[in-house]
């Protein structure tokens, strides 16, 4: 039996996201067990923020709410870059695991950005 898509699995930036959260939870885990109720649970949860305020804002009517929530996940990928940031000054992470985690960043925060930007010109074109 096949499921019916909902319009945010149809998201490029959604599938982008679900790539990330696997990346954070994978690193996350390999970070000190003293930082198993700070930093993993903040990054996780900022990660899985971002996915489920895009599922949410997909699945307004008003382009208004949508670009809401899009802004939303936009600023839990902001909180998660700078958990990233302190992990790798606290040298937690490597370089190379920071960059390539700040590069996935940089691409979906265009994206939601961009996702926004469309729900704002929806409004201002009616």
């Amino acid at each position: 039996m096949e499921s019916k898509s909902y319009s945010f699995e149809k998201l490029h930036v959604w599938k982008d996201i679900r790539g990330l959260i696997k990346d954070v939870y994978e690193l996350t885990a390999t970070l000190p067990e003293i930082e198993k109720f700070g930093l993993v649970m903040q990054m996780r949860r900022a990660a899985i923020s971002v996915s489920s305020n895009l599922a949410e804002g997909s699945s307004r009517t008003s382009p208004k709410d949508q670009a809401h929530f899009y802004q939303i996940s936009y600023s839990s990928m902001m909180e998660l870059l700078s958990q990233l940031i302190v992990s790798y000054d606290l040298k937690y992470i490597t370089e190379s695991s920071y960059s390539a985690l700040r590069q996935d960043i940089e691409g979906i925060t265009y994206k939601l950005n961009s996702l926004r930007s469309t729900a704002l010109k929806r409004i201002k074109s009616k």
